[in-house]
């Protein structure tokens, strides 16, 4: 099986996970926790809490998607191991999927990151942060969770029993599902500030679609953009005093800079 082949194959199941998480209203299926004495304890929408709950709940779903395609799934030996799921065919084929969540407001995201430009990515034959090499992969997913996060009034009490779940309202609502290779969504910046994360796009038209810049130039150019990509402290160490490029526009004034020196030398 090649990436091509695993990402539709992943894209029909996730087509089928707003219906599993939202209720006929489209909010959330998930109301709080409970403890022993089916106290029912309310959540926030905290994007770390819920993040982490979605990836609780699908988590099953997928080693069902799994088994019922003759694959494997692979958990990560640590927790702040890339990817989040390994998938494996029957011919030891790889497939790499990442869970990456975030909220709406019209037809823009707050913002995803997609991982680390350092590292592993940019050492590919060294097993640093992984199980396996990022070059033994036959693709890199991103399985996108968006969501609208509700309008909460003040509960006028804290804890509820079971039998209270309808009072309470669901944090967040409306969840959008995509599936799309890592290059095809991100962006020719960072995620955050001075970080070494790579940004994504933040159009919700283009996350679904696949439709970032390097879509159309190909994954190879994101490799080469971003695995000499310097943030500012990066540069000063390396010696260079400043980054060679901080988007794709001056990454093509880059290019031709040493395009310029290879032409002399070939004279």
């Amino acid at each position: 099986m090649d990436g091509k082949e695993f990402q539709a194959l992943l894209k029909e199941e996730v087509d089928s996970y707003k219906n599993v998480m939202e209720t006929t209203s489209c909010e959330w299926i998930v109301k709080g926790f409970i403890d022993v004495d089916k106290n029912v304890y309310t959540i926030t929408n905290d994007t770390k809490v819920v993040s982490k709950i979605l990836e609780i709940i699908l988590i099953p779903r997928l080693r069902a998607f799994a088994s019922k395609n003759g694959l494997g799934l692979e958990l990560p030996s640590a927790q702040n191991y890339y990817p989040d799921l390994t998938f494996k065919d029957e011919e030891g084929n790889l497939f790499a999927v990442d869970f990456k969540s975030s909220y709406y407001e019209g037809d823009r995201i707050n913002g995803l990151t997609l991982g680390s430009y350092w590292g592993y990515f940019r050492n590919r034959s060294q097993r640093k942060n992984m199980d396996y090499l990022y070059s033994e992969y036959k693709c890199h997913l991103v399985l996108g969770m968006l969501y609208k996060q509700s309008v909460i009034t003040q509960n006028e009490k804290d804890v509820y029993a079971v039998d209270e779940l309808g009072m309470i309202q669901s944090v967040i609502e409306r969840f959008i599902f995509f599936v799309q290779p890592k290059w095809k969504i991100a962006s020719d910046r960072t995620g955050s500030g001075n970080t070494r994360n790579i940004g994504s796009v933040i159009e919700i038209d283009k996350l679904i679609s696949g439709t970032g810049p390097f879509a159309s130039l190909g994954e190879d150019v994101f490799d080469h953009y971003w695995m000499n990509f310097y943030n500012s402290s990066d540069a000063r160490s390396a010696g260079i005093s400043k980054p060679h490029y901080k988007n794709l526009a001056t990454y093509i004034e880059y290019l031709a800079r040493e395009r310029e020196i290879l032409e002399k030398l070939a004279r």
